[in-house]
C-alpha cells in the first residue's frame, strides 16, 4: 500500500521527512520551497487517492504561485503540529 492511499499515513510520512530535513539542518525557507515543488509534482502527476488529497489537488489547481506556497506551508505546519 502506498503512503498516498491513506491521508494519515501521508501526513506521518511527511512528518518523518520533515523531521529528518530539520535534523540535517535544512532551513525553513528551503523546506517551504521543497514542499511547494512536491505539491506541484503531486498535483501534476499523481491521482488523488482519498478525499483529503482531492481537496488539496482542487485547491492547488486554482491557486496562484503565492497561494501554492501558502498551501505548501500549511501542510508543513499541519504535520509539524500533528507530530507534537
Amino acid at each position: 500500500m502506498s503512503v498516498l492511499d491513506n491521508f494519515g499515513q501521508w501526513k506521518e510520512f511527511l512528518s518523518n521527512r520533515l523531521e529528518h530535513a530539520q535534523h540535517e539542518g535544512m532551513e525553513q525557507s528551503a523546506i517551504s520551497n521543497l514542499a511547494t515543488e512536491i505539491g506541484g509534482y503531486l498535483a501534476s502527476h499523481v491521482e488523488p487517492k482519498n478525499p483529503e488529497e482531492k481537496v488539496l489537488a482542487d485547491l492547488w489547481n486554482v491557486a496562484d504561485e503565492q497561494e501554492k506556497h501558502a498551501i505548501a506551508n500549511m501542510m508543513v505546519k499541519l504535520v509539524q503540529h500533528d507530530s507534537k
